[in-house]
């Protein structure tokens, strides 16, 4: 389970990336009491000293903290590591908008009258800035954020869904080489105008598809069984994914998390927490990442109650996103881990692992193979 942007505290190059300093939980627990009992029981606060939250004696879980190796601090680059993909190169961003020449090619290609925007802008803010001129001029409305985007927003009603997600093909098509970004995205919303704009739930995401030798497809061309939830099957192209769960939140990430577990199969279930990420962290809204966390330690004794004696939960994150610092980026810091299973040991440090790659390949192991990167902490567990 990903609970996407909980990272403990700066990596030793984050002041390369202007994140000297960032400490996304860290900050989070010393705004107030956030009450995590369940968390802590599992070893969160043994993972290092925070401000406001104490070590549990007994942890009965591991704990520990991983690495980012890959260059970057965006959704595809964490998520790919964990599947034991690490790049040495990291996918171009664009905080002063998209050059002219692609931006030409766009309109050339996909035979649209313009687009308006072009900026690094919150989604709902853009819609309720731009959305009314969208409607008038049928232009639609690209904008990027901190991560290796391409987003395209429209009213269902001025350019139906499927001429939208059409026009995102196009745009996955020409944005390759040096502009090969993560992903583009339909981002679709209907309302009368701008104080009832919403967003609706027919977003759709084109990814780059990941290398192959990666933990997903590894896993299911084994006959082993790859639950994808949330966003998960979008930032891997859904390459080696058995099964596809939507999930627009994080309680529906739990639920479908439950009822996965509930099924009689083996293999990898994947979630994907956004909330943290998407609603809190580039909002920079400290008390509303504060209730996430709380909400999410509510529902672990579900989650945990759900797994069988053989199951082994890893949760874990895939950058940060500290709702304290400036500005609205991603932050460079190391991600959370802990693993609990009911057969599995009890407070062990697994200490700082060298990237989130460990995590794939503890998993790999697990299913007697190995993937191109990462070492497994399965004999520590």
């Amino acid at each position: 389970m990903v609970l996407d942007s909980v990272g403990v505290g700066e990596m030793p190059d984050a002041a390369a990336w202007g994140d000297s300093g960032s400490d996304t939980l860290g900050h989070v627990l010393a705004s107030r009491r956030v009450e995590l009992p369940n968390l802590g029981a599992l070893g969160l606060g043994n993972i290092k000293q925070f401000n406001n939250f104490e070590r549990a004696d007994h942890p009965n879980g591991c704990y520990g903290k991983c690495a980012l190796r890959s260059n970057g601090k965006d959704t595809t680059t964490g998520h790919w590591e964990m599947a034991g993909i690490v790049l040495e190169k990291a996918f171009p961003t664009y905080p002063k908008g998209f050059p002219d020449d692609v931006i030409s090619e766009f309109i050339g290609r996909t035979g649209v009258p313009g687009i308006l925007g072009n900026v690094t802008a919150s989604g709902t803010e853009i819609i309720k800035e731009l959305g009314e001129e969208h409607v008038r001029t049928g232009k639609p409305i690209v904008y990027t954020s901190a991560d290796s985007v391409f987003q395209i927003a429209a009213h269902e009603g001025v350019i139906p869904i499927e001429r939208q997600y059409e026009i995102c093909e196009t745009a996955r098509g020409l944005l390759d080489g040096k502009h090969r970004v993560g992903r583009v995205i339909a981002r679709p919303f209907v309302g009368n105008g701008s104080a009832d704009f919403k967003r609706t739930e027919n977003r759709h995401d084109y990814a780059v598809p990941p290398p192959e030798g990666n933990l997903l497809p590894e896993l299911s061309a084994r006959g082993l069984d790859v639950v994808a939830i949330g966003k998960i099957a979008s930032i891997y192209d859904s390459v080696g994914v058995t099964k596809d769960l939507t999930a627009k939140n994080n309680a529906q990430s739990i639920d479908r998390t439950i009822e996965a577990l509930g099924e009689d199969s083996s293999g990898l279930i994947f979630s994907n927490l956004v909330d943290f990420d998407m609603l809190y962290g580039h909002r920079r809204d400290v008390e509303g990442y504060a209730k996430a966390l709380e909400y999410f330690d509510s529902r672990l004794p579900e989650i945990e109650a759900a797994m069988k004696d053989d199951d082994l939960l890893i949760i874990t994150a895939d950058h940060g996103n500290d709702p304290t610092f400036r500005g609205t980026d991603h932050t460079r810091e190391y991600a959370l881990l802990l693993v609990f299973g009911k057969n599995a040991k009890q407070g062990v440090d697994l200490g700082t692992r060298g990237s989130l790659a460990d995590i794939g390949q503890t998993i790999a192991e697990n299913f007697g193979f190995t993937i191109t990167a990462g070492e497994s902490f399965l004999d520590q567990i």
